[in-house]
């Protein structure tokens, strides 16, 4: 670890980077390392550390499971935000370009950033491994992209290049047998397993009228797997690497590691996850695990995350923490603080507190979001009602809108003190110069324009709720009907306490064509919600009586 620290200290030390995560295994002898920031910034980040890797690891000393030629194996760019694939290719080779010319290492550019189809794969780049770099490097066909074809005992090669997202995933066996998970590996990967003649295993591979071998592909595209045994945990693995979780996400690799290895006698026990992997992926493995189960998807985030951790046996060999494994919450700013991030008691509070935010707006906002959870809530206990087992999809589709919405409403409790706050800056602004003033008053304008529209957002989205609420007062548990007509009451009251503070900071604005729009709408909602309340209480009434 003191080596790594040493290696992952030099990315602290170029502003503009934050190291998100750092991700070491004893058996693999491997660290994977993601840095995070714009694009310059990284190429700097990503050469120092190289070149700290460089002066500490002798890779002639070097053992470990995974495959691997250099002291920095691979560094691959991956676009996060606001940028294309193409950009990226040009920042991947700049910094191959940089490595090759400055420290003098062989690099090999792969995926988007290749110059030849051959070398799109990694696997080629890397074919024979550091030990059989000294015959790669002399032969022609394999010359480095950038730097010298010469042999470094200390530090090998480096495969620089530009990919997707990738998700570096092990599934867990009860077995110590590598050849087994190989095998396990053999049937999932898309490359598959050589055809053989005779002997399946140790025949030799057959070959087409061109002497090309024949290959059967494996079940899953866009899946590179090997088998492995990991001392440290006493177990093998399939280690898998899923190039494009859009065709073959985590859970269906899973889920098909499972099968096969059934197939051969074996059982999965869990996985783990190698680096940081996008929430959508967690979100959708959860949910896919929920469906089998047929229970309702329309749960929390929280809890879709948890399920998906359970069943994939994420935390089979250690504990699985989401804030510090899903690239998002490792991204979000942890230091700013939310209204919602409090509890009820500190919320109510700050409330009734001397400041004047969190005010009406954030209030209405929060009923709106309470109202909705009442009628999540008779969704989910509707799908789990006995003897409706053949309802259970139905009132998950309408659970799952609830969260949407609610979602949505909580969001607003903060942006909406926000929007009051944006208003507050904007007065205090200078105001010395004719200059000053101009950019002053069209700054109070705007943020005036934004405390308008914020409100409207909750009159409109507490609105849709209602919609939720009076399906879940007509068809939903008829235990549960009474929830329903206090949502109601929470979502009425919502759009009429958002439909003051739209008509409050009205007050302030010039744009005339913008409130007659605006406010005309305001008051068609307010009267809508309040027909539509009368229609669910009514309903709601009759059948308690």
């Amino acid at each position: 670890m003191n080596i790594i620290n040493q290696i992952t200290l030099q990315a602290k030390t170029v502003e503009g980077v934050r190291l998100l995560d750092v991700d070491p295994g004893a058996a693999t002898n491997r660290t994977v390392v993601t840095l995070v920031g714009t694009p310059e910034e990284i190429i700097e980040a990503a050469f120092r550390c190289i070149k700290k890797a460089m002066e500490l690891i002798d890779m002639s000393k070097h053992h470990g499971e995974h495959p691997r030629f250099g002291a920095t194996d691979v560094c691959p760019f991956v676009p996060v935000a606001n940028i294309t694939m193409e950009e990226t290719v040009v920042y991947a080779r700049r910094l191959a370009e940089k490595v090759g010319n400055e420290l003098g290492i062989p690099v090999y550019c792969y995926e988007n950033a290749a110059f030849t189809t051959e070398r799109r794969n990694l696997a080629n780049c890397r074919s024979g491994e550091y030990e059989g770099l000294p015959v790669k490097l002399s032969n022609p066909a394999w010359k480095p992209d950038f730097g010298p074809a010469e042999f470094l005992p200390k530090t090998g090669a480096i495969a620089i290049g530009a990919r997707n997202f990738l998700v570096a995933y092990n599934v867990n066996l009860n077995t110590t047998s590598t050849r087994r998970a190989n095998a396990v590996a053999f049937d999932i990967r898309e490359k598959g397993r050589p055809i053989r003649e005779g002997n399946p295993v140790t025949g030799k591979i057959k070959k087409d009228e061109n002497g090309k071998e024949i290959w059967t592909p494996g079940s899953l595209k866009a899946c590179k797997a090997i088998g492995w045994f990991i001392e440290e945990y006493g177990i093998a693995q399939v280690s898998i690497n899923l190039t494009n979780i859009s065709i073959t996400p985590v859970h269906i690799a899973f889920e098909e590691c499972c099968q096969k290895a059934l197939e051969r006698g074996l059982r999965v026990t869990g996985s783990e996850l190698v680096g940081l992997i996008p929430l959508k992926a967690m979100i959708e493995a959860g949910k896919y695990f929920l469906h089998k189960q047929q229970r309702s998807v329309g749960i929390s985030e929280a809890e879709i995350i948890k399920i998906a951790v359970k069943s994939l046996g994420l935390d089979d060999l250690k504990p699985f923490n989401p804030k510090e494994k899903i690239i998002e919450y490792v991204l979000a700013d942890s230091e700013q603080k939310k209204l919602m991030d409090m509890t009820c008691n500190a919320f109510a509070d700050e409330t009734a507190s001397e400041s004047p935010a969190p005010g009406g707006g954030s209030i209405a906002a929060y009923m709106g979001a309470l109202g909705v959870s009442l009628g999540t809530m008779v969704a989910n206990l509707s799908s789990h009602k006995p003897g409706w087992d053949d309802r259970w999809e139905e009132f998950s589709i309408w659970a799952e809108k609830g969260q949407k919405l609610k979602e949505q409403l909580l969001w607003l409790v903060d942006e909406d003190t926000h929007a009051f706050n944006k208003i507050m800056d904007a007065f205090g602004l200078p105001k010395g110069s004719d200059a000053e003033k101009a950019i002053r008053t069209q700054a109070i304008q705007n943020a005036t324009k934004y405390a308008i529209e914020i409100p409207f957002k909750v009159m409109k989205t507490s609105f849709d709720t209602m919609e939720i609420i009076k399906a879940m007062a007509l068809t939903g548990n008829p235990n549960s009907v009474s929830d329903a007509g206090v949502g109601a009451l929470c979502a009425r009251s919502a759009v009429m306490g958002a439909h003051l503070n739209v008509k409050i900071n009205a007050s302030g604005l010039k744009d005339a064509d913008f409130l007659f729009t605006i406010l005309n709408e305001a008051q068609q909602l307010e009267e809508n919600a309040k027909q539509l309340e009368k229609e669910i209480l009514g309903i709601v009434n009759q059948k308690i009586v």
